[in-house]
């Protein structure tokens, strides 16, 4: 099954690709690899704010994640020029989640953007990551995640 079709299976369009923000390019291919700038949590609806341990709990936290995963594929598809039958692979996610000092659980918020690349993809969405806390984020997002990707 196509990665499109898988996508479609579990109700997930790709939006368009977002242009970047400030000076910078949304993702670099270099030989085999893909490296997708930071992409911040969004949806149909706009921007998703909040503190995680604030006034944002985890499964919201999760669910912002996941739209960052959503948009990584969306750059990731402009990367490969359309077919994202390209992805060898999912290499590594760097997330970062707004939130209080207090907080801890950054893992399992950013479970929401690994958890969904691992169902639409199998095991090719399997990845090192890192989830790191933040104070604060760009507009006041409540999750940023970066990746890199093996392509064909």
């Amino acid at each position: 099954m196509s990665i499109e079709a898988k996508l479609k299976e579990l109700g997930v369009t790709l939006p368009d690709a977002p242009a970047p923000a400030a000076n910078y390019v949304p993702y670099v291919v270099a030989g085999d690899m893909v490296y997708i700038s930071g992409q911040i949590s969004a949806d149909e609806n706009g921007l998703i704010t909040g503190t995680l341990g604030a006034d944002m709990d985890v499964d919201a936290g999760q669910a912002a994640a996941k739209r960052c995963a959503i948009a990584l594929l969306a750059q990731l598809k402009a990367a490969c020029g359309g077919d994202l039958d390209r992805l060898v692979r999912v290499v590594k996610l760097g997330a970062f989640v707004n939130s209080t000092a207090e907080f801890t659980q950054q893992p399992q918020v950013v479970n929401g953007a690994s958890d969904f690349l691992v169902e639409a993809l199998g095991d090719i969405g399997r990845h090192a990551r890192s989830a790191v806390s933040s104070p604060s984020l760009p507009l006041g997002v409540a999750v940023e995640i970066d990746g890199v990707f093996q392509i064909k």
